[in-house]
């Protein structure tokens, strides 16, 4: 069974932005930079604006979760510190912070916890859906499922990045397993790939190899 990913919550990203952006400062950030959870050892908030940037486990550098929707990060990671993702810019992207301390100052103030709550809640459902992805399926539903959620990338977004180089960064998977897989879907007609390895169209795959 394929499951959905979790419905963004606009409406709560939308007010919080809204409320913390005149108190932000920009940042410059280059594509591939790393960005912590800390600047100048004060844990902040991040207001994503535009671009594209990752969510990377910190111990191996697995992607968790690529957005090119505007978000916050740092809610969670300011209420319980783990510290063990990390942001990466993938492409040019308009970003501020403001420090954590002041953010909840402001939440508490404007009565937004509740959008806070609703965010988290999100967050935490993508969680689940990326397990359902991954955790304990076979090569061909791990490859299938992540076929699936490229396939619904914007189109730029796609043939930015390799169906290896994609699936690779989020899985772990070997590159001989994602290869052997996706020339026999590409064999069978059921999704059509372009020169270089980028996906152009899922047309209809199978729900097992």
């Amino acid at each position: 069974m394929t499951i959905s990913p979790p419905t963004r919550p606009e409406s709560a990203i939308q007010r919080l932005i809204a409320t913390l952006e005149p108190h932000g400062t920009p940042m410059e950030v280059i594509p591939r930079k790393r960005i912590n959870w800390e600047y100048k050892e004060i844990p902040q908030f991040y207001i994503f604006k535009q671009g594209e940037i990752s969510v990377l486990r910190a111990t191996d550098g697995l992607v968790i979760a690529t957005v090119s929707g505007q978000n916050l990060f740092g809610i969670a990671e300011s209420i319980q510190p783990l510290r063990s993702h990390i942001l990466r810019v993938e492409t040019e992207c308009t970003m501020l912070r403001l420090d954590a301390s002041l953010a909840h100052e402001i939440i508490t103030q404007e009565g937004m916890w509740k959008d806070i709550a609703v965010i988290l809640a999100y967050y935490t459902t993508h969680l689940f859906y990326r397990d359902s992805v991954v955790v304990q399926q076979r090569t061909y539903s791990i490859i299938r499922g992540h076929l699936i959620e490229m396939n619904r990338l914007p189109e730029d977004s796609r043939l930015r990045t390799s169906v290896l180089d994609y699936i690779q960064e989020r899985t772990l998977l070997s590159r001989s397993s994602i290869l052997n897989v996706m020339f026999a879907l590409k064999n069978g007609g059921y999704i059509d790939i372009k020169r270089g390895g980028y996906l152009l169209e899922v047309i209809n795959l199978p729900e097992k190899s």
